[in-house]
């Protein structure tokens, strides 16, 4: 019998978020969460320890959603795992629409940004930002309104019953967006992953003392373990002049390596924390949007 979970998104169901979490969660039932911002994604996990949550931390297009990594850092919440999702926008309207009918179009900024080169042959149409792409959707069909397209996914199309006036109107086809699983610490699986070997990749952030060589040090030592360095973002630390945090990813085929590693910085490092230990993520490419199930 499938287990169900709670699961807070971002954006109304039939945004990406929730195809994420459908794929990720395959082998469970969910109960979508949909929160409007990443703000109230966060504190909905704050009210309720039970429930995970999926956020976008970077795109392929656009790089890394920095606001997503202060807010991670600042709570107790850790990562599980991840999900690398392409990224599709589908042109929808009411049942019966044509493309020449449509005079606005309504999407997420981001949406509406991946997507001008499509419009560039239809100057007619006025492009007019909203807060989440499948709610301009669920507008459209709720208000029934002739004449409005909005961007959105082909689950959104399906939930909604709207049309599909232009599939696949994405300017760049490579479009990848990468989701964190986030929880309560209480709610992880390391310890079960250790013993499957299928802990392989970890998320840490630290800063460094303002000092000449001060972060070759750190690449040098994570060389030396045979710890192999997928991301590094730096962000200014508020209050302190010309200092950063440094949120890595790092992967490893050898956990026990990867932790003398970690006492190997940890000396050289300040306020070093873990952000999850977790299996390395696929990329996906869905040939279809998951199941619908009722949200709430």
């Amino acid at each position: 019998m499938k287990q169900t979970k709670k699961i807070a998104i971002q954006g109304w169901p039939g945004a990406n978020h929730e195809i994420a979490a459908k794929a990720y969660f395959e082998n469970d039932n969910l109960e979508i969460i949909p929160c409007l911002t990443f703000p109230d994604l966060f504190q909905a996990l704050k009210n309720d320890r039970s429930i995970y949550g999926i956020i976008a931390i970077e795109n392929t297009l656009v790089g890394s959603l920095l606001p997503n990594y202060t807010m991670l850092k600042d709570s107790d919440l850790m990562i599980i795992g991840e999900y690398k999702l392409r990224i599709k926008h589908q042109l929808m309207a009411l049942p019966g629409q044509k493309l020449e009918d449509i005079t606005e179009v309504h999407s997420h900024p981001m949406a509406l940004a991946q997507c001008e080169e499509f419009f560039k042959h239809h100057p007619h149409i006025k492009l007019i930002a909203s807060e989440d792409t499948a709610l301009s959707a669920k507008r459209i069909a709720e208000e029934k309104i002739e004449g409005i397209a909005a961007i959105a996914s082909e689950l959104a199309a399906e939930m909604y019953q709207l049309e599909i006036l232009s599939a696949g109107i994405e300017t760049n086809k490579k479009n990848f967006t990468r989701f964190l699983v986030i929880t309560d610490k209480a709610l992880t699986e390391t310890d079960e992953l250790l013993e499957q070997d299928k802990v392989n990749k970890s998320s840490m952030v630290f800063s460094l003392p303002h000092e000449e060589g001060s972060l070759s040090k750190i690449l040098t030592i994570l060389n030396f373990y045979s710890i192999n360095l997928t991301k590094i973002q730096s962000l200014p630390i508020v209050g302190h002049e010309w200092e950063y945090l440094f949120y890595v990813d790092v992967t490893f085929n050898n956990y026990k390596r990867y932790l003398q590693s970690l006492d190997a910085i940890r000396p050289l490092c300040q306020k070093l924390k873990i952000l999850g230990e977790y299996e390395k993520g696929k990329q996906s490419y869905p040939s279809q949007s998951p199941k619908i199930e009722q949200a709430i």
